[in-house]
């Protein structure tokens, strides 16, 4: 091998060597996208945008009844929070969306979510949510029947209120109250939670043995 092929050659191992530095250096910087979170099927990502508003995904979990599996649940906040008080203290845009797992009378969910909201509201408070709550009543009253995989949203928009969504259909107007969603949220985080256990999931915590 004369002089000038064995230069040539240490000049491309050289060469060769510096590139994949360089291709593996890019790879690591650029950060991984992270797999959204599976819940019996439904996927939560691990980020959103609601109108304009990044959220991230601060836990998600199943509701159930006795054995059976209810709803799949995630809650979406500006910033992680670990407790209730933590997210009733955010003031900015908030998502929880829920994907049914079963069949169900959507008036009688719809029962629930009242009864839920009065169990974890102070009397004084939910006298004055009573004209909100017989209206979220009648939306899901008027769609007689959620079927599994059937998805509802209820979002906090700052300015513009509280924006429930049935099957991708907004429902109404508004309600503007700030306090009505921080209400609906107490459902599931309040002092008596439909579900002991969801409620640590969407604290983003491991549930505890009840």
């Amino acid at each position: 091998m004369t002089a000038v092929r064995r230069a040539g050659k240490r000049l491309f191992v050289r060469h060769a060597g510096a590139t994949l530095c360089l291709t593996l250096g890019l790879a690591l910087s650029v950060p991984a996208l992270a797999a959204p979170v599976d819940v019996s099927g439904v996927k939560y990502e691990e980020s959103i945008d609601l109108r304009g508003t990044p959220l991230v995904l601060n836990g998600a979990g199943i509701r159930y009844k006795a054995v059976f599996k209810v709803y799949a649940m995630g809650l979406y906040l500006p910033q992680k929070a670990a407790t209730p008080e933590a997210v009733l203290a955010q003031t900015g845009a908030k998502r929880f969306s829920i994907t049914m797992l079963r069949d169900i009378d959507a008036n009688e969910l719809g029962k629930l979510f009242v009864r839920g909201v009065e169990d974890n509201t102070p009397r004084s408070e939910f006298s004055r949510l009573v004209p909100g709550l017989l209206r979220m009543g009648q939306m899901f009253a008027d769609q007689k029947k959620l079927s599994a995989g059937d998805t509802f949203t209820a979002d906090w928009i700052p300015g513009v209120g509280t924006v429930i969504t049935v099957k991708g259909k907004p429902q109404g107007e508004p309600f503007r109250e700030p306090e009505f969603y921080g209400a609906l949220l107490r459902i599931w985080l309040g002092p008596s939670p439909a579900d002991w256990q969801l409620k640590e999931l969407l604290l983003g915590k491991s549930p505890r043995a009840q």
